[in-house]
């Protein structure tokens, strides 16, 4: 029996998968964390902890260094919110395009009107609302992951011509694009060609300030700007004075700070939104569904999937006994630990092992089980992080 622990609200649906596979509580010492928005510490790594899923694709609030070291594989949940990211990015385009809320605002002021003097307003001060449509409008991608390429479908039907930028792209977001759209070789090309200009990049040393003075003088002037990824990537000040300059038209992001706020009072040109990109009952069951059956599989199975720092590794169950090993990427650890199974006359049926960086994973089935004082050997092994049998 393995166990978790939930922080946040995680949707029933993934609670449910739990009890199926019979997960059940630990406030304590958990196998597992299931989290969204909740800060995690190296105090929240308990002794136990296997594995931690969030039920989002980013994990800056998890310690994602000091998991590794633990042997701690961290899940996330990536294309599980996509849709409703991409669709808050096509309205966040409308929205700073087309006078909407400020019309809006303004028909608040009518109140009290009869209908042909309501009318009357309306007509003489709707040209001042006035604004664009999105067809034949060029949209740069700044990432082609799983909401990027999502995106990039949606738009073109619309009408808009597309450029992506994303020196890391996978196969599998490759084969979602759509065939016409443009890739740029450079950032720079990408904002100097670029109506509306979308970030989808995660949080991390090389995009922090990724829009800043130093990308912002490649521009085209007049574009939009939309962030939905993470507050860190854009430097806000910076924004504010490229929408001084006019260089700049508009800015939506979803991540309001008091000088944007300060800003928005008194200008159309900033739209916030209270951090609301995946905030749809929908994205909430993908995400704690995702990681539900994530950290399902690798407690009951070792499967690793999606994870931010784990490769991923799988293995089609031959034998009724699994060993999950996990430990630090060094020479010769395979043979350490086939060697040791080997002396107790245990044969192997089936094994896998992938690496990345520091860390590596073997998944072994065993045609009899092990005994405690073989797995106690085997954790004993120099660069072993830990030994578990599957239950």
């Amino acid at each position: 029996m393995y166990t978790y622990k939930i922080y946040n609200n995680i949707a029933e649906d993934g609670i449910e998968i739990l009890a199926k596979n019979d997960l059940h509580i630990d406030e304590i010492n958990p196998d597992s964390l299931l989290i969204r928005s909740q800060v995690l510490t190296d105090g929240d790594l308990n002794q136990s902890l296997k594995c931690i899923g969030r039920a989002g694709a980013g994990t800056n609030n998890v310690p994602v260094i000091d998991a590794t070291n633990k042997g701690i594989v961290v899940f996330n949940t990536p294309g599980a919110n996509a849709n409703a990211v991409k669709e808050l990015v096509v309205c966040g385009m409308l929205l700073s395009s087309r006078g909407i809320i400020q019309g809006n605002a303004y028909a608040k002021t009518l109140s009290g009107q009869d209908n042909a003097l309501l009318n009357s307003s309306m007509e003489s001060q709707k040209k001042n609302f006035k604004g664009n449509e999105l067809k034949g409008k060029t949209l740069g991608i700044v990432g082609l992951g799983a909401i990027g390429s999502l995106l990039a479908q949606t738009v073109e039907v619309m009408g808009m011509k597309i450029i992506g930028f994303d020196p890391h792209i996978s196969v599998d977001s490759a084969w979602r694009l759509p065939r016409d759209v443009e890739r740029a070789d450079t950032m720079e090309y990408l904002l100097s060609n670029s109506d509306y200009i979308s970030l989808h990049v995660p949080l991390i040393e090389a995009t922090k300030d990724l829009i800043s003075k130093k990308t912002i003088k490649f521009i085209k002037k007049g574009a939009k700007l939309i962030n939905l990824s993470r507050g860190g990537i854009v430097n806000n000040e910076d924004i504010i004075d490229a929408l001084n300059q006019n260089i700049l038209s508009g800015f939506v992001t979803d991540f309001p700070t008091p000088e944007l706020v300060e800003r928005s009072s008194s200008f159309h040109d900033v739209i916030l939104l209270p951090h609301i990109g995946a905030s749809t009952k929908e994205a909430e069951v993908n995400c704690a569904v995702m990681a539900a059956d994530q950290v399902t599989n690798f407690l009951k199975n070792g499967v690793i999937i999606n994870s931010v720092n784990f490769p991923r590794i799988k293995l089609g169950k031959t034998a009724e006994h699994r060993l999950v090993i996990i430990n630090k990427n060094e020479p010769g650890m395979i043979g350490k630990i086939t060697d040791e199974l080997g002396s107790n006359k245990i044969n192997i049926a089936d094994m896998t092992h992938k690496s990345r960086d520091s860390i590596g994973i073997s998944l072994i089935d065993l045609d009899e089980k092990p005994s405690k004082e073989l797995l106690k050997n085997i954790k004993n092994i120099d660069h072993v992080i830990s030994v578990r049998l599957c239950k």
